[in-house]
């Protein structure tokens, strides 16, 4: 080589350590989010190759059904669509390129279910020929995280109009804190597009939850097929406004690529009035259509049916059963109901126990472990099969309680966790714990976790971002971060809160600013960071 080829390229790599220089005092604060368990790293830059690739020699996960190959792609893609890649990597020293991807999956199977080790380490070292991000996982979900930590860390450089990775060498040890991080869509208020619905997975994707609790039907609409009793679709709001299995069955395994369980739920006795449209024998009269009629065999034959065809269909373990905010007054004022309360020597709470207990073993012969609204722990707690999960909802204490007596629970208390109420603000979704009050050990771990709640009444595909977005990523850190990782002071994380609403956007997901009410528009002009 010559000398001055020689003293191109010395100039070449002043200019480029300049760059980096610049760079990385440019992204000296840790924006990652939710915060990992373990994060260390260094000071330099690594370019991401134009022919960036997925490398799993050593790894026992075949992939046979491409969940691994889908998620780097979808994570390249994530990477690469905040700007046109203009840079030409090819000209740029290899020890100063990542060449890829090498993921190391140790278990063989791709089974999605609640409790699975969603753990992973991540490692980006910062020199070697040829460079590779190295991620390890017990189970492909957690190498799923892994890709998504990663995507985190991969920044557009504007003076090479390339993409690069800042602060190597990386370490990053991780797991959630809690199994069960949950978002729950309700698609009977309002209905929710399929294109809407896989967009929300995706999005839940980038915060790790990993739970989509989908409230189906309710008693404004049934736009769910169920094959046993088609007429229940006749409950839709309109004949477009509708699910068949396919789609529902879709969603599933949408969902499931993306290491997210679907929790599938009815809501039984109460809020089924949108059932007796197309069986108008499940009303207790034509003036008194709800609770479901607990004196007619029928209704329960048709429950078990609906049982059935989820079980086809919602393979998560656990299945919803609802039992919130049941009045049997309209039971004790139907005659022929009334009769059959006295025949049975039950009153309305009585009935309202005994049709819960009853819808449960249903759904425990069809293999399912149940979930219900805390009232029916409220109500009869001590009564519920040793298999139910107490869904709480109304308020703070619940959990305590649930626990006390030996039963899950997971915390979705309205006062901190309710997307719907809009002035619900960011600082309260990351400072509720599910664990206040609970200090022993054996108890702490009977609750499964959170779940953040995105009820329809006044959200459509119109809003339901702007609506869901930042407030349930801060209850997303919360579910995912170790305790003592979590800041006290929820403004500690604003910036870092901040920067991962305006990363959302500029995926395609329509959150909102941080300041004002839930899904406020932004005040004025300004940077997204600030607002």
């Amino acid at each position: 080589m010559g000398r001055t080829g020689l003293y191109i390229i010395i100039l070449w790599y002043l200019v480029y350590v300049l760059v980096i220089s610049a760079d990385a005092a440019d992204t000296k604060h840790l924006n990652i989010w939710p915060m990992p368990q373990s994060v260390s790293y260094g000071y330099g830059s690594l370019y991401l190759s134009n022919d960036f690739v997925l490398k799993t020699k050593g790894s026992k996960f075949a992939d046979a059904s491409g969940i691994l190959k889908d998620a780097f792609f979808r994570t390249i893609n994530v990477v690469k669509a905040t700007h046109v890649i203009e840079a030409n990597t090819s000209n740029i020293n290899p020890t100063f390129v990542l060449k890829g991807i090498h993921v190391v999956v140790l278990s063989p199977s791709d089974e999605l279910q609640h409790g699975i080790d969603e753990s992973y380490k991540l490692h980006i070292p910062a020199n070697g020929n040829p460079l590779y991000v190295h991620i390890e996982a017990q189970t492909v979900y957690g190498a799923l995280h892994g890709l998504e930590t990663f995507s985190q860390l991969c920044h557009y450089n504007f003076s090479s109009r390339g993409i690069q990775v800042h602060q190597v060498p990386w370490t990053i040890v991780d797991q959630p804190r809690f199994s069960y991080r949950g978002l729950l869509i309700d698609t009977a208020s309002h209905y929710l597009p399929l294109p809407v619905i896989k967009k929300v997975i995706d999005s839940m994707t980038y915060a790790k939850l990993n739970v989509l609790h989908w409230h189906i039907v309710d008693s404004q609409s049934f736009p769910l097929e169920i094959p046993s009793y088609p007429k229940l679709w006749d409950g839709a709001y309109s004949i477009s406004e509708r699910y068949t299995t396919a789609d529902a069955a879709e969603i599933v395994s949408y969902a499931v690529k993306r290491g997210i369980n679907v929790l599938a739920e009815i809501d039984v006795p109460g809020h089924a009035q949108s059932w007796g449209v197309g069986y108008p024998a499940l009303w207790p009269s034509p003036d008194c259509k709800e609770p479901l009629d607990v004196s007619n065999e029928f209704t329960f034959k048709l429950i078990d049916g609906i049982l059935s065809d989820f079980s086809k269909i919602f393979k998560y373990k656990f299945v919803h059963l609802g039992g919130d905010e049941v009045d049997t007054s309209c039971w004790q004022s139907t005659p022929h109901v009334y009769k059959w309360l006295w025949r049975n020597g039950l009153n309305g709470s009585e009935a309202y126990q005994y049709f819960v207990l009853r819808a449960q073993k249903m759904a425990l012969s069809h293999g399912y472990e149940i979930i219900n609204w805390e009232e029916t722990f409220n109500n009869f707690g001590s009564k519920l099969s040793r298999k139910t999960v107490v869904h709480n909802w109304l308020g703070s204490g619940v959990a305590q309680r649930v626990v006390k007596a030996g039963l899950r629970c997971i915390v979705s208390n309205q006062d901190k966790w309710y997307l719907d109420h809009l002035d619900a603000l960011w600082q309260g979704f990351y400072t509720n714990e599910p664990l206040a009050n609970i200090t022993d050990p054996k108890q702490q771990a009977l609750v499964l976790g959170g779940e953040v709640c995105m009820w329809g009444e006044h959200i459509d595909g119109s809003d339901i971002e702007q609506t869901i977005w930042p407030r349930a990523a801060a209850a997303a850190e919360r579910l995912w971060t170790p305790y003592d990782k979590l800041a006290k002071d929820p403004e500690q994380v604003r910036d870092r809160l901040s920067y991962f609403r305006c990363l959302l956007n500029q995926r395609g997901v329509a959150a909102a600013p941080l300041e004002g009410l839930g899904r406020a528009a932004p005040e004025e002009p300004g940077s997204c960071y600030v607002q």
